[in-house]
């Protein structure tokens, strides 16, 4: 196989350097198939990795990218085989194990899932980490009693990855969705998902009271700290909080009387090792509720020559959506 086009990040002494180069299949590591990498996408954690905001790459050097599409190149593992078209989000891969910003990837096969007919490549980067996260928040409010007769869900931080994709999942299903930004210019994008209402993140961002006013049935949180506390104290009796992020910070200072007094659940949304059998369902979910209109309307596409670019824009909050990176 001939040399192919990688980001590699590297760690020193004077911290981390990041740079495209080439890379040769010996460079890869271990793995029982081999991923030729069309699609990758970029998440908050990406932009955390790249910028080196925190050590999200554990080893040197690395491909960063938590997620890519592609076609099976070689397989040595008995659920796949050479042509087969496959999504991989998670498992440590642009962590500890390198990644999709690369033109190939050799993974875990176990690791990976069948891409879902319903979806081009491309389409399941538009969904990436992000989309696959609010689908397990969604199946986790299901989970625990919520439902579009209950009442109105919250979704903080709903323009951004995984809150836009969990806007229009939400909306599709017949939810009344509150959405909670710092841009209110998004707006009108935000009601074009399906919001029916939007609040400034700043009702959310300072200190809790033990207890507030009960005001949503359900909520998908991305941010974590005060806001996440907030959210908490102010569901309404017997509603469901599902914690997907830590954008705010991954401090919680709150009380238990959300907790002992209104029956309040919080659940925690792991993406990253979550067992196949649950991905799958999830990927069957988002085929069957995520309307591909609308998911092309909140997608733009890149290069992935421009991701280092992109990484501080994530991290800003100035990201819309959802970017799918070419690599092929």
């Amino acid at each position: 196989m001939d040399p192919f086009k990688a980001l590699i990040a590297t760690r020193t002494d004077g911290g981390q350097t990041i740079a495209f180069g080439r890379m040769h299949a010996s460079d890869l590591m271990d793995g029982d198939v081999l991923v030729r990498v069309t699609h990758s996408t970029i998440n908050y954690k990406d932009g955390l990795a790249l910028t080196g905001k925190a050590p999200i790459l554990r080893k040197s050097p690395m491909v960063p990218g938590i997620d890519f599409a592609g076609t099976v190149a070689h397989s040595d593992h008995p659920g796949f085989k050479t042509g087969d078209d496959v999504v991989l989000n998670g498992w440590g891969v642009g962590e500890s194990h390198s990644g999709g910003y690369a033109e190939y990837a050799r993974v875990n096969g176990d690791w990976l899932v069948p891409r879902p007919g319903a979806f081009s490549r491309a389409e399941t980067m538009a969904i990436g980490t992000a989309g696959y996260t609010a689908m397990l928040a969604v199946l986790a409010l299901e989970m625990h009693g919520a439902a579009p007769s209950g009442g109105p869900v919250l979704v903080t931080g709903a323009a951004g990855g995984v809150g836009s994709v969990a806007v229009a999942l939400l909306a599709k299903l017949g939810y009344a969705v509150t959405a909670s930004t710092g841009r209110r210019a998004e707006a009108g994008f935000l009601t074009a998902l399906g919001v029916r209402e939007v609040i400034d993140r700043a009702e959310l961002a300072g200190p809790a009271r033990p207890l507030g006013k009960e005001r949503w049935a359900a909520a998908i949180d991305v941010a974590g700290s005060h806001t996440l506390a907030n959210v908490v104290s102010q569901m309404r009796y017997g509603g469901v909080v599902a914690a997907t992020g830590l954008a705010q910070g991954m401090d919680l200072s709150g009380s238990v009387a959300p907790f002992i007094l209104r029956g309040v659940t919080l659940a925690g949304i792991d993406s990253v090792m979550c067992p196949a059998p649950k991905r799958r369902i999830a990927w069957d979910r988002l085929a069957r509720d995520l309307d591909p209109a609308v998911l092309a309307s909140l997608t733009v596409t890149r290069k992935l020559d421009e991701v280092l670019a992109l990484a501080p824009e994530i991290l800003a909050g100035k990201v819309r959506g959802r970017i799918v990176l070419e690599v092929a």
